[in-house]
């Protein structure tokens, strides 16, 4: 009976993952980060471990050094992932030099770094060169690719002048070299990812109700404003505003919120990210405003089936995301999946980490559907972050109008299963704002 009982529950579990039950079954909740001081020194630990790993990215990409120039107010893009947590803009100029730790260099710090406004920097430097004698030196010119061409045009202009035809000739555009380094995580850091993840969803939760709306009065730069305001309490900031808007037939691509008064019936949309730890996230959810006037107590039917319809591209993405493939790749593989199933809608999804929009490759863009230039053909890699964003086109009956379901949450890549998974589940039911059940509270206002 009881082995009955067991395989029971591991049928139903199994159809359970199937079918895509993904929302976390219970209210987020904020947590805590850890202070300032302490994460200064995990951050810390963190940069440690991930340049202990360049010497190998080096070798990789079959190259000896890694140089780069920079100054105040003119850093390199690699500098904000190479830099101690207390530290912030370059001092003086800031030459720093990768190397693969051997020959004559063997047992240097690495990197080698010079802060320097005399000149002094490059004897030393030419110095170090001329013992190491290194044959191809990766600097971040690349034309297309903003992490891997960070060195600004006057410090590839001082090389020229201090290091000379003899090593200039030696300097290698390496895309990739940069762009693995900047997407590349540490084991440490999802702990915390999801705790950041938890913060946003209870953001969300406690933002979309009868809490904080009061329908007829709050407007949607209301909600954008208590979204600010509530990341100040939680010691957290952000890369981009809150994005709230009313969703219409003609609410798209919605990088810009409305300033509309939230009323009964609205189907409301936001797009919006933290950042803390060194990290960032990026998250689209929908909220429904109940017509309580009319005793309504749930979305409508049709409205329930474009989220679902958006969930089940969310399947499709993860589900043809393989290491290795280009973006493009997986694009197109999406996009024939969701042609067999009748799916219309968009794909447009982007790593994230370090930055909002972070290194690596993307799938879609919304004015590239179907090919993306340069960044749509990087591989995708693993040990990385996505922010899997995208919208599916459904008709709503209800309205008698085709709307499209804008969606977003933040995978990880799991290596023990080898497999993209969402750090805190996903949305798929409705933040619903329930007239009803507000508290005889003053409604938040700016003013």
């Amino acid at each position: 009976m009881l082995l009955e009982v067991t395989v029971k529950w591991v049928i139903l579990f199994f159809l359970v993952l199937v079918g895509g039950q993904l929302h976390p079954p219970a209210p987020a909740e904020y947590r805590r980060l850890p202070p300032l001081h302490e994460q200064a020194e995990i951050l810390n630990r963190w940069t440690s471990e991930r340049i202990a790993r360049i010497p190998l990215l080096l070798q990789k990409y079959g190259v000896d050094a890694w140089l780069m120039c920079q100054r105040e107010h003119a850093e390199d893009t690699i500098w904000w992932s190479i830099k101690n947590a207390t530290a912030y803009d370059v001092h003086r100029r800031t030459v720093v030099l990768f190397h693969t730790n051997t020959s004559s260099l063997q047992g240097q710090p690495n990197p080698l770094v010079w802060v320097d406004n005399t000149g002094q920097v490059w004897t030393d430097l030419h110095n170090r060169l001329a013992a190491y004698d290194p044959k191809r030196i990766a600097v971040n010119v690349d034309q297309n690719i903003a992490f891997s061409g960070g060195m600004h045009v006057g410090e590839m202009r001082v090389l020229e002048e201090e290091l000379g035809p003899k090593w200039m000739s030696r300097m290698v555009n390496v895309p990739m070299l940069a762009v693995e380094y900047v997407s590349d995580k540490v084991s440490g850091q999802i702990q915390y990812y999801r705790d950041m993840q938890e913060v946003v969803w209870a953001m969300l939760e406690e933002g979309f109700s009868h809490k904080i709306i009061d329908p007829g009065v709050t407007s949607t730069t209301d909600l954008e404003w208590w979204f600010r305001e509530k990341m100040l309490t939680l010691n957290v900031t952000t890369w981009n505003h809150p994005r709230i808007f009313v969703t219409t037939p003609a609410s798209f691509p919605g990088w810009a919120g409305s300033d509309d008064i939230i009323k009964e019936g609205d189907l409301l949309h936001i797009d919006f990210g933290i950042t803390a730890m060194g990290m960032n996230t990026d998250t689209q959810h929908l909220a429904y405003v109940l017509r309580t006037s009319e005793g309504e107590t749930d979305a409508p039917e049709g409205l329930k089936a474009g989220l679902k319809k958006g969930n089940r591209m969310q399947d499709i993405v993860l589900e043809n995301m393989k290491a290795g493939l280009t973006g493009d790749e997986v694009l197109q593989r999406c996009l024939e999946q969701m042609k067999l199933e009748d799916i219309e809608g968009q794909i447009y999804s982007h790593p994230i980490g370090d930055w909002g929009h972070d290194a690596g490759a993307v799938m879609g863009f919304t004015n590239f559907p179907e090919h993306v230039p340069v960044l749509g053909e990087l591989p995708i890699l693993p040990n990385t972050y996505y922010s899997i964003e995208l919208f599916a086109t459904h008709f709503v009956p209800e309205r008698n109008e085709t709307l499209r379901f804008l969606l977003e949450e933040n995978a990880y890549w799991n290596a023990e299963t080898e497999t993209w998974q969402f750090v805190r589940g996903r949305q798929e039911r409705f933040h619903l704002i329930d007239q009803r059940k507000r508290e005889s509270t003053i409604p938040f206002n700016v003013q």
